[in-house]
């Protein structure tokens, strides 16, 4: 049984995020569980996850309407006066529209108590799965070092070249700086973070990130996973360009700073015309993890 979890979100982004309750250190994110999507956060302040009640209900029961489940399960326990409902947070995470919606979340302790009233052959194998979660998420935090030594040894087993994996682990660094930097900034995380990584993405390569994606052939797949080194050594060029400006000009909110995105990422598109005219190619590659030797480009 093989459980998937990656510390770094989609893109290696490690962003700021918030609710009324509870602060978040990361961005809500996802993991799978028997294929199931399950959205997730971590709160700095409490060292807890939080978990989308709906999905994990989903995983374990096999239902299409997570949802309809837990409402009823919720008004059980309401009813039987047990106050695990009453004590749950709600968070804003990424609904399948795209849109950011407010959805039931339980911690690690809160989910346990869930299962038990969840009759599911998955129950005991996800209790494996959140302590061992729990222990890995909190040792991170002690020693950031391990989240990267664990991120690297992911993409080992999951049969990266060493070349790939080095290049890819820059990128990640180069990404937080700048993510940092749209921080300081006054840009908000999650959809202006989006959209400016859109600016910088098609000013480089010619594409938005959907457009790119489609162009390799991926759905919900990083695209930055899917990357050749040399793709992945343009987009940091971009993304260092622009951090650089960004601290030079001091820009003031998503305006002034989308400006420097789209000068940044003409530095790293000229850049990459130069060289394509110089060896007769594109650098810009349809070629995705499907096949991880072709990425060694």
């Amino acid at each position: 049984m093989l459980f998937f979890f990656f510390f770094f979100g989609n893109d290696g982004v490690l962003q700021e995020a918030s609710t009324d309750k509870v602060p978040f250190d990361m961005t809500p994110d996802e993991f799978e569980f028997f294929n199931d999507k399950i959205r997730y956060a971590w709160s700095r302040e409490e060292q807890e996850w939080y978990f989308s009640i709906v999905d994990v209900i989903s995983a374990l029961t096999g239902s299409a309407d997570g949802r309809k489940y837990w409402n009823k399960l919720k008004q059980r326990l309401k009813d039987e006066g047990n106050e695990l409902v009453t004590n749950c947070h709600q968070l804003k995470l990424r609904a399948a529209d795209g849109k950011m919606r407010k959805t039931d979340v339980a911690s690690t302790e809160q989910l346990l108590r869930i299962i038990q009233s969840v009759p599911s052959p998955n129950a005991e194998p996800f209790k494996l799965w959140l302590a061992k979660v729990g222990k890995e998420r909190l040792d991170e935090t002690a020693d950031p070092q391990l989240a990267i030594e664990r991120a690297v040894e992911t993409y080992r087993r999951q049969g990266y070249s060493e070349k790939w994996i080095k290049e890819r682990m820059s990128s990640i660094k180069t990404r937080n700086d700048l993510t940092a930097e749209w921080h300081r900034a006054g840009v908000e995380a999650g959809s202006d973070f989006a959209m400016l990584t859109n600016v910088l993405t098609k000013a480089w390569s010619g594409m938005t990130v959907g457009q790119y994606k489609t162009f390799k052939g991926l759905h919900k797949e990083s695209l930055r996973d899917n990357m050749t080194t040399t793709e992945l050594a343009f987009n940091s060029l971009a993304e260092v360009s622009a951090t650089e400006l960004s601290r030079a000009k001091d820009p003031s909110g998503i305006d002034e700073s989308r400006d420097i995105a789209t000068h940044a990422g003409r530095i790293a598109g000229n850049a990459r015309r130069e060289l394509e005219e110089a060896i007769g190619r594109s650098v810009i590659s349809s070629s995705s993890a499907s096949d991880k030797k072709l990425l060694d480009e």
